[in-house]
């Protein structure tokens, strides 16, 4: 009997994944330090779910007959269910950091407050203040100001009453801006005794309120962290005349005067002190009002000290050589041209990219470099080699997307510099976002050209290499490399039409070939033929695919799935999807990567994608899935999912209670991700 309720909601999915996060902060397997950092990386993932979808959701009230369809119920009903779970989330938050505090200090290292410092530690803690703090505090008297001023998102306040103890009726309202844009967040006090303390900014601005606001004559002084989430989207005009790059910069001046969507609050403030700051902010208490801890933005405790013994963080890891890939300066470019390559990266070297372009920029044969950005790192070592490319006389041209939410600034910055040194910037496709990731380099040797393609799973980005799981593939293969060119062509000239054999392009014919692999497995499982797929992704949401995937699964075809984020496809539910079974791993690096595995009758057909089953990466982005045609690279992306598929350390079961439950069993451990590198570092040369 299929189930009424067909879908998980979205939005409920996405939680359920942050509670897998919180699980890796939890489990004392990991090193102390690494799990405050997983603290980090929730709070960070909240606030963008706050700023994306709970702003969406916001915005999408304001609307009646909505569809209930897509949200498993109107807005406001998602909304009451995300405010339940958040505060859920929160009190299981706070338990977990107050043990990893009890961990750390039998570890002799101690995170103290403002109240637990010694005299001499107290001295210590005011000098640092007046060096290096107080400069950069401007406090507001509230009551004083001509308008209340507006909170920034990505910041944190103090809410400071004044008060005198001969006088206890007698106070006022200051906000102080905790600048940890500017100065560290946390403050490693000199070691005593062997013992490591550390303060955070928060505490030693409150040990010195005295003499921020030494010209009062108040002697009382309490302050509690606030912190407002504000709405990211983009308010994007269609005024034809006027540039996407002036656009995109006029919006990203709005953003940051985003209404707010959430306000988290000390929950030991005073209830006084609370409604005065939702009157002046104008918020009730359905506007996601939440209280919270002593401390929030625990972001920026994915930048914990490097306090401690070796023990208490991860182990340093070399990334593999590439058993094709010498380091003897040989030529990329030559051995591409011999066979193809796939990077399994942080496991291997994602320096093999940087030095494809650097040499590509200084070989005298080298026509042409085009290139899909969507996202880079701060120094970026792929603009650098552009850059040179562009000095060496080729012709760069660079697909920015503006569009990159939270990296459009970036963006900016970087096609800036580019036009600047001479390269054709293309600023995408009106109602698209370009995120596939594609690097196309022409070379001319007397009459005979050669295109060489990189086709990847992630972004042109060096520092994130080293912390996410993608794959690309590097090839001379004609079938791909034309097409590839045809990407470019539709890019550069809009009106082009395209078409493809080989490459899955969205908005093309993605979702149409999606559907019909999945539908040859059905036939084939009709037919008495053993049929399978495997599917790797970071989201899984499309209705239409979910559906084919349960047509799929009555027909009897196996499904094994590897997601590691949303999931809104309910699992092993008998009559719709009892041959579905998904896992999701969470662990040290962010699995990434998308792979696409389909029996296709014992002819395996195996893509490397840059979309996921999303309805925006099928229908609204440029996305990139190509076929891996070399059979030993084939066997590489099968073994490494079968490695992935069989972990029982840290992967959860994706079942439709959402409760992620650890695969745990008597046999042997397997924690995949260990597993992989040691798989990647014993890889041989493959077979042209």
């Amino acid at each position: 009997m299929e189930e009424k309720i067909r879908f998980i909601n979205r939005e409920l999915s996405w939680l359920s994944f942050n509670d897998r996060v919180l699980q890796e902060a939890e489990d004392p397997a990991n090193p102390i330090i690494e799990r405050i950092r997983f603290l980090g990386i929730f709070s960070s993932n909240l606030d963008e779910f706050f700023r994306v979808r709970v702003a969406s959701l916001k915005r999408m009230d304001e609307f009646d007959g909505l569809s209930k369809k897509t949200f498993g119920g109107k807005p406001q009903k998602v909304l009451a269910k995300i405010q339940d779970k958040v505060l859920a989330q929160r009190h299981d938050f706070d338990r977990v950091y107050e043990h990893i505090l009890e961990e750390l200090a039998v570890k002799d290292i101690y995170v103290i407050n403002e109240k637990q410092l010694t005299a001499q530690q107290g001295k210590t803690v005011r000098a640092y203040f007046r060096k290096k703090v107080r400069p950069r505090l401007a406090p507001i008297m509230v009551e004083t100001a001509p308008t209340f001023p507006m909170l920034k998102d990505k910041m944190i306040y103090l809410s400071v009453k004044l008060g005198q103890k001969a006088a206890p009726t007698k106070h006022k309202y200051a906000l102080i801006e905790v600048p940890t844009d500017h100065v560290s967040r946390f403050y490693v006090l000199p070691e005593k005794n062997g013992k490591t303390y550390i303060i955070l900014l928060d505490d030693v601005i409150r040990y010195c309120l005295d003499e921020v606001f030494s010209i009062f004559d108040f002697d009382e002084f309490s302050a509690y962290t606030i912190k407002v989430t504000r709405d990211s989207e983009l308010d994007i005009d269609d005024d034809v005349s006027e540039s996407m790059l002036s656009k995109i910069t006029k919006s990203l001046k709005q953003r940051k005067r985003g209404r707010p969507v959430r306000f988290i609050h000390d929950e030991e403030m005073p209830e006084e002190m609370l409604r005065f700051l939702m009157r002046k902010q104008g918020l009730r208490k359905q506007d996601n009002v939440i209280p919270g801890g002593r401390y929030h933005n625990f972001k920026d405790f994915m930048n914990f000290p490097k306090v401690g013994s070796e023990d208490l963080f991860y182990k340093v890891i070399t990334p593999a050589e590439h058993p094709e890939i010498k380091s003897n300066g040989q030529s990329l470019i030559k051995l591409i041209q011999k066979k193809d390559l796939l990077l399994h990266y942080p496991y291997q070297s994602y320096d093999h990219v940087i030095e494809l372009l650097r040499e590509a920029a200084i070989d005298p044969l080298v026509v042409s470099i085009k290139i899909t950005i969507y996202r880079l790192a701060e120094n970026s070592n792929i603009v650098n080699a552009l850059i040179n490319a562009i000095r060496n006389g080729k012709f760069v041209t660079a697909v920015i997307e503006l569009q990159a939410r939270f990296d459009e600034e970036a963006n900016i910055f970087w096609a800036t510099r580019l036009r600047e040194e001479g390269a054709k910037v293309i600023f995408g496709i009106p109602g698209l976002k370009v995120h596939s990731k594609l690097c196309f380099i022409t070379r001319k040797e007397r009459r005979k050209i050669t295109r060489i393609s990189y086709i990847g799973t992630g972004n042109f980005n060096e520092n994130t290499a080293k912390l996410y799981s993608d794959h690309a593939l590097l090839t001379c293969d004609e079938r791909i490399s034309a097409e590839v060119a045809q990407v470019f062509m539709f890019l550069e000239n809009n009106y082009k039409t395209v078409s493809f054999k080989h490459l899955l392009v969205s908005p093309f014919l993605m979702r149409k070939n999606l559907l019909a692999l999945i539908e040859k497995e059905i036939t084939n499982a009709k037919a008495g033929k053993k049929a399978s797929i495997i599917l790797k992704m970071n989201s899984l949401v499309d209705e239409q695919l979910i559906e084919k995937l349960y047509a799929a699964s009555r027909a009897g075809v196996e499904i094994r799935m590897i997601i590691r984020g949303i999931c809104c496809l309910k699992t092993e539910v008998k009559g719709m999807s009892e041959n579905i079974n998904g896992i999701s791993i969470v662990d040290r690096y962010l699995e990434h990567t998308r792979i696409f595995v389909f029996e296709n009758g014992g002819d395996e057909k195996i893509y490397i994608s840059s979309g996921d089953f999303m309805t925006r990466n099928l229908d609204f982005r440029v996305e990139v899935a190509v076929p891996i045609y070399n059979q030993d690279l084939k066997k590489q992306l099968k073994k490494y999912l079968e490695i992935q598929l069989s972990d029982n350390v840290k992967a959860r079961s994706i079942n439709k209670e959402q409760s992620n439950p650890y695969r745990y069993n008597s046999s042997k451990k397997i924690q995949a991700q260990q597993e992989l590198y040691q798989y990647v570092e014993k890889l041989k040369p493959v077979e042209k």
